[in-house]
Parts: C-alpha cells; sequence; structure tokens
C-alpha cells in the first residue's frame, strides 16, 4: 500500500477526538496536536451521514490509521475549529495512488 508522503502534509492540527454526550454537553477526549495534515479551506456541497446535502468549509487529508471520530473538534492552522461531516479512508490496494485519511468539515 503506497502511503500519503509526509512532505504533502504541510499544516499541523489540533484533534479533540468526541467521546459522547453527558449532561452538560459533548465530550471530548485529550487534544492531540501537531497532527500532519494537508488542509483546504474552500466551500464544497457535500452529504452528511444522514443524506442531506450540506456546505463543508474544509477538507483535510491525513496520514492512514488516523482516527478522527465524527463530531470531534479539529482546530486548523488558521484557528478556526471546525467539526466534521464525514470521515473516509481512502485505499485503493494495488493501485499506485497513495492512502489516506479524508476528512469533510463543516
Amino acid at each position: 500500500m503506497t502511503r500519503i508522503p509526509g512532505w504533502l502534509l504541510r499544516h499541523r492540527i489540533t484533534i479533540e477526538p468526541y467521546l459522547g454526550d453527558s449532561a452538560y454537553g459533548p465530550t471530548y477526549g485529550p487534544e492531540q496536536t501537531g497532527v500532519p495534515a494537508l488542509v483546504a479551506e474552500s466551500i464544497r456541497l457535500a452529504r452528511a451521514p444522514d443524506g442531506r446535502q450540506t456546505v463543508s468549509t474544509a477538507q483535510v487529508l491525513l496520514a492512514p490509521g488516523t482516527t478522527v471520530p465524527t463530531g470531534s473538534r479539529i482546530t486548523l492552522p488558521s484557528g478556526r475549529t471546525t467539526v466534521p461531516i464525514s470521515v473516509a479512508t481512502l485505499d485503493a490496494p494495488g493501485l499506485p495512488v497513495p492512502a489516506h485519511v479524508e476528512v469533510v468539515c463543516e
């Protein structure tokens, strides 16, 4: 399996993994700082897990194996905090394309 080259992951983000809801609102795990990523802050139409169309304002590519539960908080290099709409692991065994995790954010 070909991995996305590390030199492409020029940005650093912070991920606070979503753990669930409590009586006081959402709870998050310990933050993971300095996670290598490639961030594109652009507006695109995306589809949420429930099938509705929504607007994505950032797309993030991460190394394979990076865990980002839906509902987590992500702090982008610009300082803006966002939440993933969808998370997908993209790999193509046997094909010369790099495996990576794609996060589409609100």
